[in-house]
């Protein structure tokens, strides 16, 4: 009898500490209570650029809702209900899900049964956390300024750098402290879209990730994108402020050919334009009205033509007719091959006209400034 009693206990411990089967689909149990019968609700998908796509439709009866389906890698989702304004976000899986739908406020429906989802509320919690903080600091601040209260002012303003600085720092934090969230890859995905983002920083979080996330579907289409941004951003990353403008060479109008570095004065701009540019022509006035005033004090400037444009007949003859006409006095080239010029795609120029102002050491320190701006650059970087 014992033995049976042993044997009974050893069956019992062995079937407990099986694991249970993951699942290979998910179940969205929704109930949307006060919503009514035969509304439509609608799961989505982000795709690429943040477009949406409809993934599933469901028909709300007895103010209920499914949705089922399978998704290999948990990824960012929403669901938005017709007669519902706007849209519940949260982290789709493969596991049993239940929403509570709020129809005052779907973005406060319950989400539960999905392990990533504590990632995602986490995440949205410690933003708005620190919104709600930057906000209030913002307006105790402006109390303070009316009352002209200097010291806490002074204080305040310390505190409001704090907050944006952490604000800033927030994701790539969430990142390399939770490296087991697939959450992270959506994270990425949303931060690397904002133009002050450090592509860098984020594929370093990125490799960091385990490996299971980094190899998901969708961490290789994330990896594929900061791959993509990386190049983009090393073909600029020497254009940045404070680097040294790249030298290059091209032809004057007489085919003799000059470089960047022969040509730089005490300041330098590089004016890129064409005769069959209408904005540049109207700027061109002012442009010759600064190098008159400081070309005397070591102002150089080097026009770059992107002429060549296929409705130009001739256009060698229409640069030329438009620098004489516009009395463009300073050093010209051009390859005469639009926005294929050489120099122009040095400069990742995609529109004109576009200027890169340089100081004394060939540094840039200022782009695309017209008017007033230009004049009052040249004379600063001039010490007048």
């Amino acid at each position: 009898m014992k033995k049976l009693i042993v044997f009974a206990l050893i069956g019992i411990l062995f079937y407990s500490c099986k694991t249970e089967p993951q699942r290979t689909d998910y179940i969205i149990n929704g109930n949307a209570k006060g919503v009514y019968n035969g509304v439509r609700a609608y799961l989505k998908t982000k795709v690429d650029n943040g477009r949406e796509k409809v993934i599933d439709t469901a028909i709300i009866f007895n103010e209920a809702f499914t949705f089922n389906g399978e998704s290999p890698t948990p990824t960012h989702a929403l669901i938005t209900v017709n007669s519902v304004t706007g849209q519940l976000n949260f982290m789709l899986e493969n596991s049993v899900i239940d929403i509570t739908v709020n129809k005052s406020n779907i973005k406060e429906s319950k989400v539960s049964g999905s392990t990533s989802q504590k990632d995602f509320e986490t995440y949205q919690n410690g933003i708005t956390a620190l919104n709600k903080k930057t906000l209030d600091t913002k307006s105790q601040l402006r109390n303070n300024r009316s009352l002209r209260q200097q010291s806490e002012i002074d204080s305040l303003t310390t505190a409001l750098n704090s907050l944006e600085k952490e604000k800033q720092e927030f994701p790539l934090r969430f990142i390399n402290e939770n490296p087991d969230s697939y959450y992270n890859l959506s994270v990425i995905d949303q931060e690397t879209n904002k133009n002050n983002a450090n592509i860098e920083d984020y594929l370093s979080a990125f490799e960091n990730l385990d490996s299971n996330i980094k190899e998901s579907a969708v961490g290789i289409k994330v990896k594929t994108k900061l791959d993509n941004l990386i190049d983009a951003y090393k073909k600029t990353a020497q254009l940045q402020i404070g680097k040294i403008a790249p030298n290059f060479e091209a032809p004057t109008p007489d085919g003799n050919l000059v470089s960047l570095n022969d040509l730089k004065g005490k300041v330098t701009i590089i004016d890129f334009w064409a005769a069959w540019c209408g904005p540049c022509r109207r700027e061109n006035p002012n442009v010759v009205r600064v190098y008159n005033k400081f070309h005397d004090q070591g102002l150089e400037i080097i026009g770059v033509s992107l002429d060549g444009a296929r409705t130009q007949k001739d256009p060698k003859k229409s640069w030329l007719d438009a620098v004489e006409k516009d009395r463009l006095t300073w050093n010209q080239v051009s390859n005469l091959q639009y926005f294929n010029d050489p120099v122009a795609k040095l400069y990742n120029i995609k529109s004109i006209p576009a200027t890169y102002i340089l100081d004394s050491e060939g540094k840039i320190v200022a782009k695309n400034l017209r008017g007033i701006d230009l004049e009052r650059k040249v004379e600063e970087l001039l010490g007048k």
